[in-house]
């Protein structure tokens, strides 16, 4: 690991209430700096709801840390140098070409009335080039799949460098090798740059076989939460997905979820 300081994310007695409702209720999340959680859960759960609040887009009580700093006290500048978030679906300018979009992830950095600098837009160009978008830097947003638009939207978070990386379902709507990419270059910005990494994650095999601990939400509440081994469970996967899984652990040791069909059983 670098010489970069590490951002070690501590979220206690987190709770939102959305028209009334209360969507998540005393959440603890413990994350070290430069570590890896996945949170996991049902439809409904509070997943994003979890992100979303612990960057401080929504009205939230209990108390979010990034390296011992209280979020709720940074101006939006300062937050974005420190925590970087990549939503699921964001709304994207249709006319905006993919590097203006990607440029964007520099503004926490450029002074107010100022332009970017040679150093943003090198920045910027160097991130398209990881994540396999040079070749669509002038594109405009409108003409880009899906998947194409995800990772725009995860190369805006990465030229932001900032120490905390917030990721809202990385992986939906790419290609089997895509997400491979894209899972591959965030544990080797982890494991590199010291990058602590907070992802929701739909796919339960892919929670497990990458990120360091787990954490479960169910009903807004987490429900369990360690290493993937110990979340990764067929009592607590049947209690609160509903499903009929086997866990078994791949050639690493790490646990792999699959569905049983009823001749499986």
């Amino acid at each position: 690991m670098s010489g970069r300081r590490t951002h070690p994310v501590e979220v206690s007695d987190l709770g939102v209430a959305l028209d009334g409702r209360r969507v998540l209720e005393g959440a603890r999340v413990s994350v070290g700096g430069g570590e890896w959680l996945a949170v996991v859960g049902p439809n409904g759960a509070g997943k994003s709801t979890l992100l979303k609040a612990m960057m401080g887009l929504l009205p939230h009580t209990g108390e979010v840390l990034v390296g011992g700093v209280r979020v709720r006290d940074l101006k939006p500048r300062d937050r974005a140098r420190l925590i970087a978030y990549a939503p699921q679906s964001p709304s994207l300018p249709p006319d905006m070409t993919v590097f203006d979009y990607v440029l964007l992830g520099r503004t926490p950095y450029i002074p107010y009335l100022g332009r970017e600098s040679a150093a943003d837009r090198e920045i910027a160009g160097a991130v398209l080039e990881r994540l396999d978008l040079a070749g669509f830097a002038a594109r405009p947003l409108a003409h880009m799949s899906g998947g194409e638009r995800q990772r725009v939207v995860l190369a805006r978070a990465l030229a932001q460098q900032a120490p905390v990386l917030l990721l809202d379902e990385p992986t939906t709507a790419l290609d089997l090798g895509h997400q491979q990419q894209v899972l591959e270059l965030v544990d080797r910005l982890r494991a590199g740059d010291g990058l602590t990494v907070v992802t929701t994650l739909h796919d339960l095999s892919l929670a497990g076989q990458y990120a360091d601990a787990l954490l479960l939400l169910a009903g807004g509440r987490v429900v369990a939460a360690g290493p993937p081994g110990r979340v990764l469970t067929e009592p607590l996967l049947a209690r609160h997905f509903g499903a009929r899984v086997r866990v078994e652990p791949g050639e690493d040791g790490r646990p792999l979820v699959r569905l049983l069909r009823p001749a499986d059983r």
